[in-house]
């Protein structure tokens, strides 16, 4: 209790140049990898709401998720723990204190496509919202040109497409002839507009919380997105040899290249990433409808917006694919936050997303719960160079990472480790938890991750 207080008085102290934030605004895009936005220096990728966004706000270039598939991590973020249970939301703290509360689309987890398809609510928790509104689509049944990447199956046929609960529904696209305005995202953002001109009207502080399932799988849009990114321009990551060769067993994706037969087609591969960028693309396209009518109505002068997703995403890094590892690709999110009187800024300091709860909570002037384990980022926000922790933890059921400035520790429940120089191995091809000229800075790994994981 002393320690939240004296936490809850500091963030007084900081709340001056924020006094007029009123209302917040959570965009969550789903599978989002940070390396695939422009903003995070993807120079293929055309995102230039988001891009936008970030030159006005705080982009945090080291954020970090802390579960590495969609329902661990929304349930962790959505509560601001490690390890979400049933301890109190982000909506139900809010309503306690005046607010509407309000979720359009995926928060919490839903089943991609399943729920999408069926409209139905997934594991949300309905003490969390005073309303809720689900984005249903037709998702791969969509008519138009499917393709099954990893089967190199390409056709028009309704019948016979890989969807719900199936083996190789991650592999596949859909362009079709339309303006997109059957899509869950363009639905989602539509209500989004929607709502925030009845909160203008209302004039009583708001939460909306928009869920974007893009670039989600399966990666379905309009063709004229899949026309600004012709497959055969596509570069695919470069995987050295052998690089599966110093990765234990239980750091090795069952999530391959070679499992899923994708390693025989290459081009397909290059479909792949040209049909996610498509994807990444038209969820930028709703992000700007959103922010636009928030500015129009002026709401933006009193309102803190928050972009980011869920966990990244692998597009054959390693030759690996999706997520569910503890690769930097799948561990580092994209977040970017905007307040109103916020000077524009990028921060280089090691965050996570338990730390959104409680940076909303100080922005607002709200209490933080005694259950939040996050930190406020209010400190980044008023100055970029600030640093609230040292280190980030993500989490996969065989395992654990502690990401901090300069290495990549894992460690997996059958002892097996991984060590990455991240300044020198960015891209972590060369793991160094067995090489005798790291021991020293292994064995301190070691008791930084033990002290870290003892707190929890």
């Amino acid at each position: 209790m002393i320690r939240k207080t004296i936490l809850s008085l500091g963030f007084l102290l900081c709340l001056s140049v924020h006094a007029k934030v009123k209302n917040v605004l959570l965009i969550v895009s789903d599978d989002l990898k940070a390396d695939a936005l422009g903003c995070y220096g993807n120079e293929v990728a055309q995102t230039p709401n988001v891009d936008q966004l970030a030159k006005e706000g705080t982009l945090f270039q080291n954020a970090y998720c802390q579960g590495t598939v969609c329902r661990p991590s929304r349930a962790s973020f959505m509560r601001g723990r490690y390890h979400g249970g049933k301890e109190i939301t982000w909506g139900e703290h809010f309503q306690k204190h005046g607010y509407s509360s309000t979720r359009v689309g995926k928060i919490f987890h839903m089943r991609v496509p399943g729920d999408i398809i069926a409209g139905t609510d997934g594991d949300d928790v309905p003490a969390c919202w005073s309303a809720k509104y689900n984005m249903p689509g037709k998702e791969a049944h969509t008519p138009g040109n499917y393709a099954c990447l990893n089967l190199n199956k390409f056709t028009t046929e309704a019948k016979g497409r890989q969807s719900t609960k199936m083996p190789y529904r991650m592999f596949v696209t859909v362009d079709y002839v339309g303006n997109g305005s059957d899509q869950p995202d363009w639905k989602a953002a539509t209500k989004s507009v929607e709502l925030l001109k009845s909160f203008k009207k209302d004039d009583k502080p708001f939460f909306l919380a928009t869920g974007l399932v893009r670039p989600h799988y399966p990666n379905v849009a309009p063709e004229q997105y899949f026309a600004r990114y012709p497959f055969k321009q596509m570069k695919l990551p470069f995987v050295p040899e052998g690089d599966w060769d110093d990765m234990p067993k239980a750091g090795i994706s069952s999530s391959n290249s070679k499992k899923y037969g994708i390693d025989k087609f290459p081009d397909n591969q290059k479909r792949m990433w040209a049909g996610y960028l498509a994807t990444v693309t038209f969820m930028d396209e709703q992000v700007g409808r959103i922010l636009k009518t928030l500015e129009e109505l002026g709401l933006d002068k009193d309102t803190v917006v928050f972009f980011t997703s869920d966990h990244g995403y692998l597009l054959g890094e390693h030759h690996f694919w999706q997520k569910g590892n503890l690769r930097e690709e799948v561990t580092r999110v994209p977040l970017i936050m905007k307040a109103p009187g916020q000077k524009p800024g990028k921060s280089s300091s090691i965050v996570e997303l338990v730390d959104l709860f409680p940076t909303a909570c100080a922005l607002t002037g709200l209490p933080i719960p005694e259950s939040v384990q996050g930190k406020s980022l209010l400190p980044i926000l008023e100055n970029p160079k600030a640093t609230v922790k040292n280190s980030a933890l993500s989490f996969v059921g065989k395992g654990t990472s502690m990401r901090s400035p300069d290495w990549s520790y894992m460690k997996y429940g059958d002892g097996s480790e991984e060590l990455y120089d991240m300044k020198k191995d960015p891209k972590q091809f060369k793991n160094l938890a067995k090489a005798s000229a790291f021991e020293q800075e292994l064995q301190t790994q070691r008791k930084l991750f033990a002290k870290r994981n003892k707190a929890l």
